[in-house]
């Protein structure tokens, strides 16, 4: 099979992007996006073209490094995916196909389809952890915890930080991200001796790197890959009204 695809070229941060249009051929119908995007490469190089700038890394919809917008869809035309869990079938031969990067002033572009994320690692240092004494191991059942509790942890802690919901999010909000992080440690008994200081701490630097707020749309929700739910966000207003209160 054979696309065009329109695909967002920026030299650099400071430079001015712009929309370049490519033919790529022989491409096979189970061949996923990065793929697809791979033999384009090749074919630009084989021109003397520069090859387009992306991101990736595992490429089994774990590490969320391969964060693209695909024809007005963070991680294209299918449902809790990634970008790289994409495959051609969803597009009709001959179709023209928009690429961007991440549209987000939290996430500049640093070249073509590659966006600087670091404002999530940032977040990340401001609390999303625990402190624990180094060692080995405890025994699995040592920490008896709820069946229900372990699963809801678990959902919010499937998120793979890929930013999908900040670049989908009207006001670039990183709510989700923020909330799925404490939430997956509120819900535990190791996460609570330190969750008011995490709580207050992701949220105060989640505001100081530029993140919008979050109006309620929803639209974080729809696009995430790993069907988050704003039911975390919901946990973590919860978490961060108690740790203002105990102020």
């Amino acid at each position: 099979m054979e696309y065009n695809v329109k695909v967002w070229r920026q030299k650099n941060a400071k430079a001015k992007g712009h929309f370049e249009t490519y033919h790529v051929t022989d491409v096979e119908e189970d061949a996923s996006f990065l793929e697809m995007l791979d033999i384009l490469n090749d074919q630009l190089i084989r021109k003397g073209i520069e090859p387009i700038a992306f991101d990736h890394d595992c490429r089994e919809g774990i590490c969320g490094a391969c964060s693209l917008y695909v024809d007005g869809r963070a991680h294209g035309p299918d449902d809790q995916v990634t970008t790289c869990q994409l495959f051609m079938r969803h597009f009709k031969p001959g179709a023209t196909i928009t690429v961007e990067p991440w549209r987000s002033g939290a996430f500049p572009v640093i070249k073509d389809l590659m966006v600087d994320r670091t404002a999530f690692d940032k977040i990340m240092q401001a609390g999303g952890f625990i402190t624990v004494r180094a060692g080995s191991a405890q025994d699995g059942n040592a920490i008896l915890i709820p069946h229900d509790d372990a699963e809801l942890s678990m959902d919010a802690a499937a998120c793979v930080g890929c930013g999908a919901c900040v670049a989908t999010c009207k006001n670039g909000s990183a709510m989700l991200f923020v909330a799925a992080r404490v939430s997956s440690l509120a819900l535990l008994p190791q996460g609570r001796p330190e969750a008011a200081r995490r709580a207050r701490a992701m949220v105060a630097k989640m505001d100081e790197l530029g993140f919008g707020n979050c109006t309620n749309t929803r639209a974080c929700e729809m696009e995430c890959p790993k069907h988050v739910t704003i039911d975390h966000i919901a946990r973590l207003n919860r978490e961060y009204l108690k740790a203002r209160f105990s102020e």
